[in-house]
This record gives structure tokens, C-alpha cells and sequence, in this order.
């Protein structure tokens, strides 16, 4: 199938019958999607929400519409199940939380070639987004992880642009600053 088809194209094929276009879909996204929900809330749910997502999007086959992106809708989608998870499990979303630093470091696929200085300032990486208030980790995870825009990532989060551009300049500040912190510059 043509790579150069958009996502919304794809789905409204998928939605008349073409499961090709759903594959298609899937494969370009299932990376990103995962990682925003892993960091979201760390390996012990990840593969049931990721799961949940795309099922809700194979269940949407028969009401989809094109409102916005593809990408605004699966990452809203995502974000949602993240968010009725924490309803669940009457928890708050992980911040700065030691557990989930290890499930996201465990998860990630690693490069053979990857020395250990790498993988030690991958891990300050990981701790300095985990450490993150939850809006502005999720602005960042949306930009970082699923590529979206300042406008896509107000419509996933239902805010409004000035509120997403700023959570999202409070968090490259703030890891800006952590990682600095942690390098003594």
C-alpha cells in the first residue's frame, strides 16, 4: 500500500472493509502509541491500554468521521484510556515514580552497539521525564513521542493552544534544567 495515502485516508478505506489500511495504520503508529502510553503509565498496564486503544479504533470503524487528524484522534483515544485507568485504579498518574522507572527502562529496545554511557544518560533521560507534573509530561510525550503539533496536541488534551504551547515549554525548561543539574553545567 502507498506510503504517501494520509492516515485519514487510511481509515476511512479501513472503515469500508480494506484491512490492508488498518494494517497500514498500525504499523506507523504502533511505536510512538505504545511509548506515550508506557510512559504514561508504566509497563504493568501499557500492553492492556495499547491493546484497548486500537481496539476502541477497530471498534470506531463504523462511526468514524474525519474531525481531525488521525493522530489527534488515536492519541485522544490513548489519553483516554489512560485516564479511566487512573478513574480505576483511584491512583494519579506516575510522576517521579522509582517502579515505573524501571519498567520504561526495561521495555526499551536496546541497540547492542549502545555503550554504557549511553544507556546511563538514556536512563537520566527517562528519570527526568518521569519526573515531570503530569500535563507537562503528557504535552511532551505527545510533541516527542507522537510527532504532534502544538495545535493537535490542545485538541488531544481539550486545551487551548497557549495552554498546550506553555505546558509544553514548562517541560523542555524544566528537563532542560534537571539534565543540566545532573551533568553540573
Amino acid at each position: 500500500m502507498d506510503d504517501e495515502i494520509s492516515d485519514e485516508n487510511l481509515m476511512l478505506s479501513y472503515c469500508s472493509g480494506d484491512t490492508e489500511a488498518f494494517e497500514v495504520l498500525y504499523q506507523r503508529h504502533k511505536g510512538p502509541l505504545y511509548r506515550f502510553i508506557l510512559r504514561q503509565c508504566g509497563r504493568v498496564y501499557a500492553d492492556e491500554l495499547y491493546q484497548d486503544t486500537w481496539l476502541k479504533v477497530i471498534n470506531s470503524r463504523t462511526s468514524y468521521k474525519v474531525k481531525a487528524s488521525f493522530k489527534t484522534w488515536l492519541y485522544h483515544i490513548a489519553r483516554n484510556r489512560v485516564i479511566d485507568h487512573y478513574r480505576r485504579q483511584n491512583v494519579r498518574p506516575l510522576e517521579n515514580n522509582p517502579d515505573s522507572l524501571s519498567s520504561l527502562t526495561e521495555s526499551d529496545h536496546r541497540q547492542p552497539e549502545n555503550n554504557l554511557e549511553s544507556d546511563r544518560q538514556h536512563e537520566l533521560v527517562l528519570r527526568a521525564i518521569a519526573g515531570l507534573p503530569a500535563d507537562q509530561k503528557e504535552a511532551f510525550l505527545l510533541k516527542e513521542e507522537a510527532g504532534l503539533s502544538i495545535d493537535e496536541i490542545a485538541a488531544t488534551t481539550g486545551v487551548t493552544y497557549e495552554a498546550a504551547k506553555s505546558r509544553l515549554r514548562y517541560a523542555y525548561r524544566k528537563l532542560r534544567a534537571q539534565l543540566e543539574i545532573v551533568h553540573g553545567h
